[in-house]
């Protein structure tokens, strides 16, 4: 109980903290947060952040992706989060997919000036990365290692090496990238956090973590490059777009299961259009107001996913 109460205290002090800085900020300031912040499912670290805003220095942020299948629409999520970055001012790190991640940049009028690419390969073979890696594997369990990557890694009874080792990859690339941020979906919030407390303990500094929340697939489930039906491939012929979209799961509100429909407007189609949509003779001016006319049944199934055909 005791425990309980003094982390209470501390995160109530963390709060009260990031409210001062938050204060401390001209209004430039406020708008640059703004559009770091926006859409984000959860921050850790914002303190830091914060601070690097009202210092003005360059700051950097790195996202690393590997699909394990074709790149599919979810990837605008992430995407519509990066031209924040870039429009805030923020330089860009990201690793892997360079001409599918430009076409998406491209599609939604994003200049690439300050995006960079970098290969892993380019330092996670140099000596020190390999010493620190053999540093970092020396404090961290073999507990603490699954359970960060449990979000992301494939759960094995006999799990591989491999998948035990990345987490302690993915944490290290922040300083080898030499970036203040990494950004990321909530499934890799185990992960951050693994970063947060371990990479202080080799001399190596804390970084903040921004997270994008998960969109559902079609299917009501995460939306996944290997679960065939859950998503839009970039690349799937219109006649397979709308197989999928009409066999899209799209329950009633109150049902309490995830609507891959809705979610769909909620994630891609509103922050891309920027504006409202017709349905049903109806104005929508943000998504609020879409998931309101379904729950109150003046818009059907049928209504939302032909506009989503032809989207």
């Amino acid at each position: 109980m005791e425990e309980e109460i003094n982390n209470s205290n501390k995160n109530n002090n963390i709060k009260q903290k990031n409210e001062n800085k938050q204060e401390e900020l001209n209004e430039k300031q406020k708008e640059r947060k703004y559009l770091i912040t926006r859409n984000l499912q959860e921050i850790l670290g914002e303190d830091k952040l914060v601070k690097q805003i009202i210092t003005g220095k360059n700051i950097h942020v790195y996202w690393g992706t590997a699909t394990t299948g074709r790149p599919h629409v979810g990837y605008f999520v992430p995407i519509q989060k990066i031209a924040d970055f870039l429009r805030a001012d923020i330089k860009n790190r990201l690793l892997y997919y360079e001409y599918v991640i430009k076409a998406l940049m491209t599609a939604l009028n994003v200049p690439l000036e300050k995006l960079h690419f970098v290969r892993g390969q380019s330092y996670q073979l140099s000596e020190p990365y390999t010493k620190d890696l053999l540093r970092l594997s020396s404090l961290v369990s073999l507990r603490d290692a699954v359970r960060a990557g449990a979000e992301v890694i494939k759960q094995m009874d006999d799990p591989l090496l491999s998948g035990i080792l990345y987490p302690l990859l993915q944490a290290l690339d922040e300083q080898y990238l030499k970036v203040d941020g990494q950004f990321g979906g909530l499934d890799q919030r185990k992960i951050f956090i693994l970063a947060e407390e371990q990479l202080p303990r080799i001399k190596l500094g804390k970084r903040f973590h921004l997270m994008n929340p998960m969109v559902p697939g079609l299917t009501g489930s995460k939306m996944s490059s290997s679960e065939e039906y859950s998503k839009i491939d970039l690349l799937d012929d219109p006649d397979v777009v709308s197989t999928k979209i009409d066999s899209a799961n799209c329950p009633s509100i109150e049902s309490g299961i995830d609507n891959g429909v809705l979610a769909f407007y909620q994630h891609v189609v509103f922050p891309i259009i920027g504006g409202s949509i017709i349905m049903n003779n109806q104005q929508f001016c943000d998504f609020p107001s879409l998931q309101k006319a379904f729950k109150e049944e003046l818009i059907k199934e049928m209504n939302s996913k032909i506009i989503l055909n032809n989207f």
